[in-house]
């Protein structure tokens, strides 16, 4: 798998890097995730999910390069703790974060076709590292 590392900047406008940002922080707060959805989402288990969330937010919040792994790991876990009322923020969102779905919801969209090159070797595959 491709090793080379992007700044969020080089990718993403800051709006954008401010929602990915957040949504990792939701999975310290309201989100639940099993080990074996960690695992699936690219993170050794639960524990490294937290651990990582924290370091991909400040990779994100200081403009440190990432890689496509880490750039696959970030929307994925932003993707599903948005979406997922079992295991994510879900309904509870916008009350937890401030955003609101529609906002949210075109602001993936936006994130998703930039990364797209970036993490396409990932596509149906577990974002390794």
């Amino acid at each position: 798998m491709p090793h080379d590392t992007t700044r969020a900047s080089e990718l993403l406008t800051p709006p954008e890097v401010k929602l990915l940002a957040r949504a990792l922080t939701e999975w310290g707060g309201p989100a639940h995730c099993s080990d074996q959805l960690a695992y699936g989402m690219g993170f050794a288990d639960r524990q490294n999910l937290l651990d990582e969330c924290r370091r991909l937010r400040t990779a994100l919040k200081s403009d440190t390069p990432l890689s496509p792994a880490d750039w696959a790991r970030t929307l994925l876990a932003a993707e599903i703790v948005f979406v997922s009322d079992l295991v994510g923020s879900g309904v509870e969102w916008p009350t937890t974060t401030g955003y609101d779905d529609a906002e949210t919801l075109a602001t993936l969209r936006s994130i998703q076709r930039k990364l797209s090159r970036t993490i396409s070797p990932y596509y149906g595959s577990r974002p390794g590292s």
